[in-house]
């Protein structure tokens, strides 16, 4: 059984989270579900059309929750699945027992994402320190 946390088919809504597009109009720095993950393109080549038919469409992607590298090739005619990806930028507001306070454009506070413990972490809490000690003095 798969982990729930790791499945991104469906979105909060229940709504689809990927919509089919033909192989061939997929673009480098484009989105696509390479081997059941959610990649960034950042290779793409096509090979010629042979004997058996269709031209190849060989992909290269990064997977954009965990940075690892997945391949694969299909037929150019083919569908593949490109996640329905939305982009919200938050504000850091607070930092409380490793939990960081967030809040959107339009002011909707989010508390359930933990600080990083590597050090992008460490960056984050390093410069929120220098932030809070500079606007509190």
């Amino acid at each position: 059984m798969a982990d729930p946390e790791l499945d991104f088919t469906t979105g909060e809504s229940g709504a689809s989270a990927t919509y089919p597009m033909q192989c061939s109009a997929l673009r480098k720095n484009g989105f696509v579900v390479l081997k059941g993950r959610p990649c960034k393109i950042v290779e793409m080549s096509t090979s010629k059309t042979g004997k058996h038919g269709h031209a190849k469409v060989n992909l290269v992607g990064i997977d954009i929750f965990t940075n690892k590298k997945h391949e694969d090739m299909c037929p150019s005619t083919h569908n593949m699945d490109v996640p329905s990806i939305k982009r919200q930028d938050y504000q850091l507001v607070n930092i409380n027992e490793s939990y960081m306070s967030l809040m959107s454009d339009n002011g909707d506070i989010r508390e359930d994402l933990r600080v990083p413990e590597n050090e992008v972490g460490k960056e984050i809490e390093a410069k929120f320190e220098c932030w809070f000690r500079h606007s509190h003095s």
